[in-house]
């Protein structure tokens, strides 16, 4: 997993986690992608650095207007990836962790036709 990926990964669990729960922590984030609470603390160290994310002084993890438009950009890829191959007679299983692979390699020119091609032939 590239460093990128995964910190697309981390910003999208930030962004899931936030619609679910009230604050989102970093043992919350270990817990949702079955990390270490430490290897989670680095990630959230370099998404500061990045100023993606900002941590108040209790440990609540918040998105700033860039990591959230990270988060919101990858989770819409996997959102409509994973229900095309859903429809598509793929297994559920297999099409989300298939999604989660494509959504961070795919061009933005790719994807684009795509979302355009299951929004005028899908639904």
């Amino acid at each position: 997993m590239k460093s990128n990926e995964s910190a697309e990964n981390y910003l999208e669990t930030i962004l899931i986690l936030s619609k679910k729960k009230p604050v989102v922590r970093g043992v919350d984030i270990a817990e949702e992608l079955g990390f270490k609470k430490s290897s989670v603390s680095v990630a959230m160290k370099h998404l500061r650095e990045k100023q993606h994310i900002t941590v108040s002084r209790e440990g609540y993890i918040t998105l700033t207007e860039t990591g959230l438009q990270i988060a919101e950009m990858i989770y819409e890829r996997h959102q409509l990836l994973s229900s095309c191959l859903i429809h598509l007679g793929v297994n559920e299983q297999t099409a989300l962790d298939d999604a989660c692979k494509i959504e961070h390699i795919i061009s933005p020119e790719s994807f684009e036709a795509i979302k355009q091609h299951i929004t005028h032939h899908c639904h």
